[in-house]
C-alpha cells in the first residue's frame, strides 16, 4: 500500500527530503514522477533525469512570484499542472508521485485543498504520495500517514549568504 507523506514547515529541506526519497525509490527500481508547482526556474535538480532514467520531473510554474501576487498565468500553469498530476496518478505507471510545493500553491490560492484531494482520491492505492511546501493545510495533515515539519533553528541566510547553486537550487 502507498502512503501519503507531508513535508512542511519553515525550515530548509522539504524538497531535498522529497528528492532523497525519490533517489531511494529509483535505486529500488521504482518509477518516480515529480511535479513542481510554483517553480519554473532552472534548478539543479532538473538534471536528475539525465542521470537516473526512472525519475521524471515537470515544472508547473513560470517564475518564482513569491514576492509578488500570482498572475492569472501563474494560476493557469498551476491548474494545468494539477491536471497533469491527475493523469499521472491514473496512468498506473508510477510508484512514487511528488507534488513539490503543492502546499504553497494552495496558500497562494492557485487551486484549492479540495481540488488536490479530488485528484488524490483517484490515485492507485499503491502509489506513494509526497506533498511538500510550507503552510500544509490541516486537511493534508489529517489524511497523511507521515508528517514531517522542518523547523528553522538557524539559517545562514540571516548572515546574508545568498542561495548557492547545488545547495539551495
Amino acid at each position: 500500500m502507498g502512503y501519503i507523506h507531508v513535508y512542511t514547515g519553515n525550515g530548509k529541506g522539504k524538497t531535498t527530503a522529497a528528492f532523497g526519497l525519490a533517489l531511494r525509490a529509483a535505486c529500488a527500481d521504482k518509477k518516480v514522477f515529480i511535479g513542481q508547482f510554483i517553480k519554473g526556474m532552472d534548478y539543479s535538480e532538473l538534471r536528475v533525469p539525465e542521470f537516473i532514467k526512472n525519475i521524471e520531473i515537470e515544472q508547473f510554474g513560470r517564475n518564482c512570484f513569491i514576492f509578488n501576487k500570482p498572475t492569472q498565468e501563474d494560476i493557469d500553469a498551476a491548474k494545468k499542472g494539477l491536471k497533469r498530476i491527475e493523469e499521472v496518478l491514473k496512468s498506473k505507471k508510477y510508484d512514487v508521485v511528488i507534488l513539490d510545493e503543492v502546499n504553497v500553491a494552495i496558500y497562494y490560492k492557485l487551486f484549492s485543498v479540495e481540488d488536490v484531494l479530488e485528484v488524490l482520491n483517484h490515485r492507485d492505492e499503491n502509489v506513494e504520495i509526497i506533498l511538500t511546501g510550507r503552510y500544509a493545510p490541516e486537511k493534508f495533515i489529517e489524511i497523511a500517514d507521515l508528517v514531517t515539519e522542518m523547523k528553522e533553528i538557524k539559517h545562514y541566510y540571516k548572515k546574508g549568504v545568498k542561495a548557492r547553486k547545488g545547495i539551495e537550487f
